[in-house]
């Protein structure tokens, strides 16, 4: 299996260069040069598995020679043992064909729990063999530098920095990033937004003497290891409502398209998928796109589900690829039109995308409505991210099971929670005392030099 840039001129990879790269180095992200695919009946053994073993039959593909069966298998394992429920990601119906995928069961109440676990096992791996160290620099809108600090935190081989946008994320994502008292994470609160703290991950990639200086690896979800991961939930949701026997369709909550790009992947891999709805908030650039074929900026509006407060959705790239027939040329020329402000999708490519994807968004007072609904009719209480998901799948029900996934606890985010349900939303056991744990972050300017300089300073000590 190797690993080919979405832009075309970046050297072939394999999945283990691929996930410690991260951004290719033609500023591209990596995907795989083709995609395996898996049998009906393949598919259909997976029924009555447990999550690990369904996790190994669908990734191991795509690692090579990376590690070896039993390893990825150890690996896999580590990296689940510390959920919160014995089905990993449960279903739970919510109306005779509507169903919630919970994805909060890990460490830190996310979806990017299942990948970030994951990807920390492996990089631990990896590094212990090559005897190396690393510095990992990420951008969170909010959940991704939690499940990343908790992934990392206190492995000696790495150093890890979180840019997060300085009063833009909740305050239990905030305290889940500035609490922990290892040495080697650090919160680096940004002044800007999260487009703001994404695009100075991707210049410190694109400034190739510093990325060598300081041996520097993504875990964003530009990390194709990242995507790999997300891809097992779609099939263990789908074989557990009749895959491959009837078809199943997905909603997907999302900012930056890594999520939905996933079940993009399934499906490519031979999972009967009818359809995948892209569920966004009022920052809606990813529903305009598909509904106009223009991709134009208009700026990011504070919301009460943050983590999709984006307007510079990084995955999106990778879909274009596709839609372009894989010609890295063509995507590389709209990239650098979307720097001016925007791109126009040629017609070919967005017909590809309206065959992949339908989409819909949710405003903040549908969002919070959905909230409400739902607690007092179906006793569910749902995140603000959640909410504009099955408030977005509503209108795309039918015959067809819908899965609409749940992205986040709703306790990581009790105020937009309680508002809109009269409830405040436990933090589990295990999390009960974060609001009395000590916070240690630094606030930066949105200075990509300062940046730069305060990450040597600290990997310096």
């Amino acid at each position: 299996m190797r690993y080919i840039s979405t832009r075309g001129s970046a050297p072939t990879l394999t999945f283990e260069e691929a996930m410690l790269t991260g951004l290719a180095r033609d500023g591209g992200l990596y995907v795989p040069d083709t995609v395996p695919t898996l049998t009906a009946s393949q598919i259909a053994d997976m029924a009555g598995k447990s999550y690990e073993d369904v996790a190994f039959t669908v990734m191991r593909p795509f690692i090579g020679d990376t590690f070896t069966d039993e390893e990825f298998k150890r690996l896999i394992a580590q990296a689940y043992s510390g959920f919160g429920h014995a089905a990993r990601a449960p279903l739970v119906q919510l109306d005779s064909n509507h169903y919630l995928l919970e994805l909060f069961h890990g460490p830190t109440l996310a979806f990017k729990d299942f990948a970030m676990q994951l990807i920390g096992q492996m990089f631990q791996a990896a590094l212990s063999r090559s005897g190396e160290r690393i510095t990992i620099v990420g951008a969170t809108s909010g959940d991704t530098g939690s499940a990343a600090i908790e992934a990392f935190r206190g492995l000696e081989a790495v150093d890890v920095f979180i840019m997060y946008p300085h009063g833009r994320v909740s305050e239990v994502q905030r305290r889940q990033m500035t609490t922990p008292s290892e040495s080697n994470v650090h919160a680096l609160a940004v002044d800007g937004d999260f487009d703001d703290c994404q695009a100075a991950v991707k210049d410190m990639f694109n400034d190739f003497a510093f990325r060598e200086e300081v041996k520097l690896a993504g875990v964003n979800s530009i990390n194709w290891g990242r995507v790999l991961a997300q891809v097992v939930y779609y099939f263990t949701a789908a074989v557990s409502l009749g895959a491959p026997h009837r078809e199943i369709s997905f909603t997907v909550p999302t900012g930056n398209f890594g999520d939905i790009f996933a079940g993009y992947i399934a499906k490519q891999m031979g999972l009967p998928i009818a359809d995948l709805v892209v569920a966004t908030n009022r920052n809606d650039i990813l529903h305009r796109t598909l509904q106009t074929g223009a991709y134009t900026k208009e700026g990011v509006e504070p919301t009460i589900s943050p983590s999709m407060d984006i307007q510079v959705s990084s995955n999106f790239e990778r879909a274009l690829f596709d839609a372009y027939g894989r010609d890295g040329a063509a995507v590389g020329g709209q990239m650098d039109d979307l720097k001016q402000g925007g791109f126009q999708i040629s017609q070919g490519a967005y017909q590809y995308l309206q065959d992949q994807f339908k989409s819909g968004r949710a405003s903040e007072e549908e969002t919070s409505a959905a909230i409400t609904r739902y607690f007092r009719q179906h006793g569910e209480l749902l995140c603000p991210h959640t909410a504009v998901g099955v408030h977005v799948a509503e209108a795309h029900l039918g015959h067809t099971p819908m899965v609409t996934l749940a992205t986040a606890h709703p306790a990581k985010f009790p105020d937009a929670v309680k508002a809109a349900s009269g409830v405040a939303a436990p933090l589990p056991p295990r999390m009960a005392d974060l609001y009395d744990r000590s916070e240690r972050l630094t606030r930066v300017a949105n200075d990509l030099s300062a940046i730069q300089s305060l990450i040597k300073e600290r990997i310096a000590h």
